[in-house]
């Protein structure tokens, strides 16, 4: 698996792994944030795609944790309240370097194309584990899954694009009493 990441970016991606739904929402992902994305990854998806989306959000954490480095000057918290048609999502992120994921869907279906919805959990856990970041998202309102888990890769696209912003008004400190994240 190969995973590249610029949070300096354009919204520029480059997404293969197979699972048209989960490239779908990496998409969705590096657009909104304005972050630049490569994916290359490829699993046993024949048989369940389980561990490839996991897999991916765990590698997609490890390139955030070292995007930040020590994080010093950014803003660290942001958050997003998305619609998309029908469906509400909020979307509350914290980068101080406590993982923590706190998902709630009320999914109507099993599958989204070859994406099982219960893996959106696994993968945004696994993200949140590996980029040392508190994450919540809840589902507000919604009737169609799809625009669901659009809606909550959009929000958390903004909520990140607001935390990864460097404030010239913290300099190069760490955001954070305690000087360490």
């Amino acid at each position: 698996m190969s995973v590249e990441l610029s949070l300096d970016g354009s919204g520029r991606y480059q997404v293969a792994t197979g699972v048209g739904m989960l490239d779908h929402m990496l998409e969705q992902l590096a657009k909104h944030g304005l972050l630049d994305l490569t994916v290359d990854a490829s699993g046993d998806i024949d048989r369940d795609p389980h561990h490839l989306v996991e897999d991916v959000g765990l590698v997609l954490g490890q390139a955030l944790d070292r995007a930040l480095g020590e994080r010093r000057g950014i803003t660290r918290f942001g958050h997003a309240v998305v619609s998309m048609d029908e469906a509400l999502v909020l979307v509350a992120l914290d980068l101080g370097g406590r993982a923590h994921a706190g998902i709630v869907f009320n999914f109507e279906r099993e599958m989204l194309g070859q994406l099982p919805t219960e893996n959106i959990g696994h993968f945004l856990a696994a993200f949140a584990s590996e980029g040392r970041l508190n994450l919540h998202v809840r589902e507000l309102a919604g009737g169609n899954d799809h625009h669901r888990i659009e809606a909550a890769f959009k929000g958390l696209a903004l909520a990140l694009r607001q935390a990864v912003a460097l404030d010239e008004r913290v300099g190069g400190e760490i955001p954070s009493t305690k000087e360490a994240l």
